[in-house]
């Protein structure tokens, strides 16, 4: 078992090596630009759009909902889960750090799991869940929360693992607070969470 995840921890270095290596001047400004949260403002107020557009007012009571999510996702990644499995970012690795290209601030010390994967995946999958019986084209949704997490590797800040635990947190929350949002909708009469499918 032991040199099964050591085997694994090493494939994971080498695949992040490779990403990484896979650089350009231009790409280093697109993936500072991509990996940059502010910069997909346009996205959520499309998101809050279509959200007020077919639900009024009543849209505030998934608004809420999506603020518990990404608090909920980002805690559980930042507070627990780095400081407890204790694993560096590639950037701060005494093993590979020197082979790490620093384009953007390195961050904290730890990586697993991310919390860019995981509330960008636990976002695009509440919104899905919502939405796609609607709007098919809303699966694109989806390409968003891998286009953050690709920025993150490429910038050497977390291992592909890393990502990959993250896009699973995301993925789990986004449909728990889905499910508990069909259930409260339900179950408690003054609340009303815009939830039809």
């Amino acid at each position: 078992m032991e040199q099964l995840f050591e085997t694994l921890i090493e494939l994971d270095q080498q695949v992040l090596l490779y990403l990484h290596g896979l650089s350009s001047p231009w790409m280093d400004v697109v993936m500072a630009g991509v990996t940059e949260k502010y910069n997909w403002l346009p996205l959520y107020l499309l998101l809050f759009i279509i959200l007020f557009k077919n639900f009024g007012w009543q849209g505030i009571y998934t608004l809420v909902a999506v603020v518990i999510l990404i608090t909920l996702s980002d805690q559980l990644t930042s507070s627990f889960m780095k400081p407890f499995f204790h694993r560096f970012r590639p950037c701060h690795d005494p093993e590979i750090g020197h082979l790490v290209r620093i384009v953007t601030k390195c961050g904290g010390y730890f990586g697993f799991v991310s919390s860019h994967a995981s509330n960008s995946f636990a976002v695009a999958t509440y919104f899905w869940l919502i939405f796609h019986n609607k709007y098919r084209w809303m699966i694109w949704l989806l390409v968003w929360p891998v286009i953050v997490s690709y920025s993150r590797i490429y910038l050497g800040v977390h291992y592909p693992l890393d990502i990959l635990g993250g896009a699973i947190v995301g993925i789990v929350l986004g449909y728990l607070v889905y499910r508990m949002s069909k259930w409260s909708s339900t179950k408690i009469p003054f609340v009303f969470v815009p939830i039809k499918n």
